[in-house]
């Protein structure tokens, strides 16, 4: 089959190949990939960036969004069939959307919301899970709690403002003029425009901020929180929680630690928390998030689409910062180009 593979880590690590169809276990479901996601994760697992933490034997195919049809399930598979529209993010080490097929654990494919085409639902899964884990699980928003999300226009932040909404927040974000309609759209209620000013000075008392930028952005988003309120950070730097979130070494957690020691230090002075995030897997979260899909609350936002055989230019798109707003999507079907 044909896929796009990572041979070496680097920028120039991956190319277009010939590989074999993937072995489907006895809780794997094989998928006949419809559509893929381009995630900042992709380049980050293609450069090398975790390989300390999470060990892919090179040659492995990219690739963390997908939806499909099945087209095999194993013989302890219940609940998907044959022929079945699903939707997924595969587990850590088990990445493989930008391929014709893609073998998943069935624990973390769900089907695919009835509202929404495979191409729009191939946007969904990671900045989903992503959304739903640091809100609910991490977060635990409740009505009336005041939630920021930087580069509220991208693919994560777009989906986070709909579902803090959605959960009864006040939700600021930053964005560009461009795109201050389209948040504003999604749920926003205070839009900051980052070319003309500094939410540091606009913005207080706020329960959460969710940083998808980092660096001097993360430590001035510490200053806009109330006492006890929470920075999360999906750029890093990371810290020890997600070392045994992986299952790594003891001493990489203490690496994990020194590399947050400055900002953990400064949230402390400052009576706050800081957390590093790295979603996880899950079909179940999947199955409550297609209903929301279903009902209105949460929609997709894509900026463009690729054809599958120009998957490695999608990704050079993103990674040089082209898109507007939302996901890019690579698709098997002809045309979309």
């Amino acid at each position: 089959m044909k896929a796009f593979v990572v041979e070496k880590y680097g920028k120039d690590g991956a190319r277009a190949a010939e590989v074999p169809e993937p072995t489907v276990g006895d809780r794997d479901v094989l998928v006949k990939v419809s559509a893929a996601s381009i995630n900042p994760l992709d380049k980050m697992v293609r450069n090398g960036e975790f390989k300390q933490l999470l060990k892919y034997k090179t040659p492995f195919v990219l690739g963390h969004d997908v939806a499909g049809v099945v087209t095999r399930v194993g013989s302890a598979v219940h609940g998907i069939e044959v022929g079945d529209e699903v939707y997924a993010r595969p587990r850590d080490l088990r990445a493989g959307g930008f391929a014709q097929f893609i073998a998943i654990d069935v624990d973390d494919v769900a089907p695919k919301p009835a509202s929404l085409t495979l191409q729009e639902a191939a946007a969904v899964p990671l900045v989903a899970l992503a959304a739903w884990q640091i809100l609910i699980e991490r977060a635990r928003v409740k009505p009336g709690q005041k939630v920021l999300v930087h580069a509220g226009a991208g693919g994560l932040g777009s989906t986070v403002i709909q579902l803090a909404k959605h959960l009864g927040a006040t939700v600021a974000t930053t964005t560009s003029t461009a795109t201050e309609e389209l948040v504003r759209s999604l749920g926003a209620d205070i839009v900051v425009d980052y070319t003309k000013e500094d939410f540091s000075k606009q913005l207080s008392g706020y329960d959460l901020v969710l940083d998808s930028v980092g660096g001097a952005n993360l430590g001035k988003s510490l200053t806009v929180l109330k006492p006890g309120g929470l920075a999360i950070s999906v750029v890093g730097p990371p810290d020890a929680a997600f070392a045994k979130q992986l299952g790594a070494p003891s001493f990489l957690g203490l690496v994990m630690n020194t590399l947050s020691r400055k900002i953990r230090k400064q949230a402390k002075a400052l009576g706050v928390r800081y957390e590093f995030f790295f979603m996880q897997a899950n079909g179940a979260q999947l199955r409550k998030l297609g209903t929301l899909y279903d009902s209105g609350k949460l929609r997709p936002v894509i900026d463009s689409t690729f054809p599958f055989e120009r998957t490695l230019e999608a990704m050079v798109y993103v990674e040089q910062g082209r898109t507007k707003a939302g996901k890019v999507v690579v698709t098997m079907e002809p045309g979309n180009d």
